[in-house]
Order: C-alpha cells, then sequence, then structure tokens
C-alpha cells in the first residue's frame, strides 16, 4: 500500500478512528480514576552493622564486607512466618500473616548494609504503622536467632501522602496509545475487506487494465 493510500484510508476512516480512541482514552481514564482502589507504600529503613554503645568502635572493610553478605540472610528473616505472625500478634492487625507476607517487600541497597522494608496498603496510615511495627519485631527477631543486636533503624516509615498506584495519568496515555492502534487496525482491516472501486487505481487493480480515461462528476 503506497503512502497516499495510506493516507486516503486514514482520512476516510477518520470518524471510527477518532471514536474508537476516544473510547480506549476515556475507559483507561475511568478505570484508574474510580474503579483501582489506590496502593499507597511505607518504608523502613535499617542498617546492619556494630551498636553505637559496643566497645570496638573500629569498623574494619571485613566487617562492612560481613555485613553485606548478611544483608541478604536478613532479608529472608523479615520476610519469614515467624515474623509475620508475631507482627499480627504485636500490632493487633486483622489479617492473617500470610495476607502481611504478601504487603510486604524487603530489599537491600545495593553494594551496603541498608535494608529497605516496605508495606503496600490502602490506607496510609496503616501502611506507615505496619512498616515501623513489622521493623521492631524483625530486629527483636534478628537478636533471638543471631544473638548479636546488630541492627538499627535508619529512619522510620513516614505516612505516604501519595499512592504509588494507580497512576492516573500514565493509564489514560497508555489508553490514549493503544486506542489509536487499536483504530488504525480496524479501519485498515475494513478497508482491506472493502472491495467497492473508488478511484481509477483500483479498477487497474482489480481488472488489470489500463484506465484509458475519467470522466469527472458533474454535480
Amino acid at each position: 500500500m503506497e503512502l497516499y493510500q495510506i493516507m486516503e484510508t486514514i482520512k476516510r476512516r477518520l470518524l471510527l478512528i477518532a471514536v474508537i480512541t476516544i473510547l480506549s482514552t476515556s475507559i483507561s481514564a475511568a478505570i484508574s480514576y474510580f474503579y483501582i482502589t489506590p496502593q499507597y507504600k511505607a518504608t523502613t529503613t535499617l542498617i546492619i552493622g556494630k551498636m553505637p554503645d559496643q566497645a570496638d568502635q573500629k569498623i574494619q572493610y571485613s566487617d562492612i564486607m560481613m555485613y553485606q553478605k548478611l544483608v541478604k540472610t536478613y532479608v529472608e528473616i523479615a520476610k519469614s512466618e515467624g515474623v509475620a505472625e508475631k507482627t499480627v500478634e504485636r500490632l493487633s492487625l486483622n489479617l492473617s500473616p500470610e495476607k502481611l507476607r504478601s504487603k510486604l517487600t524487603a530489599a537491600p541497597a545495593s553494594d551496603t548494609e541498608v535494608l529497605y522494608l516496605s508495606i503496600v496498603d490502602e490506607k496510609p496510615e496503616e501502611a506507615a504503622f505496619i512498616a515501623n511495627g513489622l521493623a521492631e519485631v524483625f530486629m527483636k527477631r534478628v537478636k533471638e536467632l543471631m544473638k548479636v543486636e546488630n541492627v538499627q533503624i535508619i529512619d522510620y516509615a513516614k505516612v505516604p501522602k501519595s499512592p504509588i498506584k494507580p497512576k492516573p495519568l500514565l493509564n489514560t496515555a497508555i489508553g490514549f496509545f493503544l486506542g489509536i492502534m487499536i483504530s488504525l487496525g480496524v479501519a485498515f482491516l475494513l478497508e482491506y475487506m472493502d472491495s467497492t472501486v473508488k478511484d481509477a487505481d483500483d479498477v487497474e487493480d482489480n481488472l488489470e487494465l489500463p484506465v484509458i480515461g475519467i470522466i469527472p462528476l458533474v454535480k
């Protein structure tokens, strides 16, 4: 299909393209704003290392490497069922340990001794409350299991002001471009299925005969 034929197809099907695009954009916006429940993320930041009151205040390079390796172990402890159960019990949460674990993300900062414990919840206050409570339970659990007290909270989780999802503007933009793609696909499919003769090129293509002349339409 030549470029001018593509442009002619778009021109002929412009109303269809516009309707589908507007419909797709509107549906995406409506779902984002009215049907998807906002989710909020609160994060407590911890660090693994020597406690301030420990006798030896000098930190060796080998200590740093050891703590960086320990972070991976501590991530698994934070995500464990035991920590979830203790957190639910201590905070009197109205949810199961399994549900709490599904809300939790435990991740180390790359090449550091820093550990992030994040909770995603529909209520921003609840997200911060659980994140901080879980961090304290986690610290106690580490002390019980590892027989050391080497985890500190750097920053307590704060109540998030804006949700992490949905992202209405992004979803609306995706709906817009998706609408354009679908509408163009439908337009060219209809054009392909349309066997009516529209111009001299259609005559030549269908009959495989040259057009000698064109009689203009006089109104």
